[in-house]
Order: C-alpha cells, then sequence, then structure tokens
C-alpha cells in the first residue's frame, strides 16, 4: 500500500485537535446508536416525535465518520502515528456500514489521480452530469458481497439480541446510513465534479460550493470545499474553511 499523501505542515497541535474531534464523533456515533437501538422505548410518545431528529442526528454523524475516515486515507488524522492513523480509519468505516478501508483507500486515491475522467473510480462517464444513475453507479461500486455479507451478519447479531426490538436497528442505523451515503455523494462527489456549464479550472476537475463555513459543517464536514482538498490533500477536514479562505484571499490578489 503507498503512503498517505502527509505534509511537514501538519504539526503536533494539529494532530492534537484532530483525534480529540474525531473521538468526539465516534462516541457521539456510538452513543446515539446504542441508546436508540437498546435503549430508549420508542413506544413513548414524546420519544417516538424525537426520533426524526434522532436520525437526522445519526446521518451527520454518519458522514462525520466517512470524514474522519478520510482523513485518515490522507495520512492526516495522526501523520505521527500511521497504525493509529489507519486503525482509526479502519473503525470508523467498518462501524458505518461494513465497508474495505484498503479498498476506499485505493479507490480514494486514484479518484485524486485521474479525477473527472474515465479512470477515476468515483466519476460515471456516461452520466457526468445525472445524480440518480451516478449514484446508482457508486453505491454499487463500494456495496459489494464483502459489504453485504458483513452486515448480513450483523443483522443477525442483532436479530438474535434485539427480537421484537429489531426494527429500531433499521430505523437508527441502517436508515441513517443509506441517507449519509446520499448525502456524502450529493455534497462530496457529485456536486464538486459533475459537468455543467462551468468548466473545470485546472487537473482537479473539482469546484468549492460557496456555502458558509456553518452550512458546509452541517452538510458534509467542509468536504464540499472540494477543490481546496484536491488542491492541498494533507489539510485536515477541520482546517478546509481557513483554506477556502486563503484560496479565495490569494485569488482575488
Amino acid at each position: 500500500m503507498a503512503a498517505p499523501t502527509t505534509d511537514a505542515r501538519i504539526g503536533r497541535s494539529h494532530t492534537t485537535i484532530g483525534l480529540v474531534l474525531a473521538s468526539l464523533v465516534i462516541l457521539a456515533w456510538l452513543a446515539v446508536h446504542i441508546s436508540a437501538i437498546f435503549l430508549v422505548d420508542w413506544s413513548v410518545t414524546s420519544h417516538l416525535l424525537a426520533a426524526p431528529l434522532v436520525i437526522a442526528l445519526q446521518c451527520w454523524l454518519s458522514v462525520g465518520l466517512f470524514i474522519i475516515a478520510h482523513d485518515s486515507m490522507h495520512g492526516s488524522l495522526a501523520p505521527r502515528h500511521p497504525k493509529l492513523n489507519r486503525a482509526i480509519g479502519q473503525f470508523c468505516v467498518f462501524i458505518y456500514a461494513g465497508f474495505s478501508y484498503d479498498k476506499l483507500y485505493k479507490n480514494h486515491h486514484a479518484h485524486h489521480r485521474h479525477a473527472g475522467t474515465a479512470e477515476d473510480p468515483d466519476f460515471d462517464v456516461e452520466h457526468p452530469s445525472s445524480f440518480l444513475p451516478w449514484y446508482l453507479k457508486f453505491f454499487r461500486h463500494y456495496f459489494g458481497w464483502r459489504e453485504f455479507g458483513t452486515l448480513t451478519a450483523a443483522v443477525v447479531i442483532y436479530l438474535v439480541i434485539l427480537q421484537e426490538r429489531f426494527p429500531t436497528m433499521l430505523v437508527f442505523w441502517a436508515l441513517p446510513a443509506i441517507l449519509s451515503s446520499i448525502q456524502l455523494f450529493y455534497f462530496g462527489t457529485y456536486r464538486p465534479h459533475r459537468i455543467g456549464e462551468e468548466t473545470f479550472t485546472d487537473q482537479h476537475r473539482a469546484r468549492s460550493n460557496d456555502f458558509s463555513p456553518i452550512l458546509s459543517l452541517l452538510t458534509c464536514f467542509h468536504f464540499g470545499y472540494h477543490h481546496e482538498h484536491h488542491d492541498a490533500p494533507w489539510v485536515p477536514w477541520w482546517k478546509l474553511p481557513a483554506q477556502r479562505q486563503l484560496a479565495l484571499r490569494t485569488k482575488t490578489n
């Protein structure tokens, strides 16, 4: 496996901040997952009314899991601790949907080398501006027999443990995972790389959204600042707003 893309400008304090933020996202995801599936009585009316908010929160946290794993693939999560960096990435994609970290790693770096071309595994040359067929191709590419087998085993285990409470697993794990995959694809792949009237300016074949930092965080953990990510892949997700502002200042000067 090739070495992750890192940069000397990632200091120790950046690593500490990244690991703290990653821990908060992972712990929050686990807390919601365990509470919603195993502990909360959803037959209580007040709890049931809160269910959509819990689903939305878990969807957003699931996006966060993937973005943490994404930083791990670039070595920007814990660059001085490669084993820890990789272990966190593996854990995040596993609890997210049983994904193979190695497969994601290989495909993501191919995406960076060949963005928006036929060699880009995340790009659909047949439907470069159509959301649904592109998303379905994207989903089929990453959700293979390994992922199907892993999640089938998880379903059986949850069914045995939960019994009559089993539907909570579908509502508070499966549904947020599917919704978050759509969210990740739309804001992190489709919008940045789709072919439209606006032409791309360089070999990255990527554009960034013009969202505020708060909206950018809520939509895709700043992954929508996508040109900045391709231009400086060593920059962790939480520093992308600053990278975006730097790029805008450079452009206007």
